[in-house]
């Protein structure tokens, strides 16, 4: 699956458009990390365990918009985009989507 956040894929031509898919996902940390990533605020720096969250969500997402793709017939997903939010204190929801194509 070709995978771009483009409207066309360089050296290939859309033989058929096959519509919009996405993928999404809600996440969230336990107690223990959120009570940590609290701490982490008041030093300041990078929140490792909110980091590693939402790269799992993302990643999650992507491969549910492919698995829609899939069940289309794509062989690409062109137009990717990304978007989050805060669904409630400590969980964010990652919604990847775009539009599933066919290839040449």
């Amino acid at each position: 699956m070709i995978l771009v956040n483009t409207p066309t894929v360089a050296g290939k031509e859309i033989k058929e458009v096959l519509g919009l898919v996405r993928g999404n996902t809600v996440h969230s940390k336990h107690l223990g990390k959120d009570i940590g990533a609290g701490l982490k605020t008041l030093i300041g720096g990078e929140i490792k365990a909110y980091t590693e969250m939402l790269t799992n969500a993302r990643d999650d997402a992507t491969s549910r918009m492919i698995e829609e793709a899939e069940k289309l017939g794509a062989n690409a997903v062109v137009n990717i985009r990304y978007t989050t939010s805060q669904t409630m204190a400590g969980a964010a929801e990652i919604l990847a989507y775009g539009t599933a194509v066919k290839l040449s």
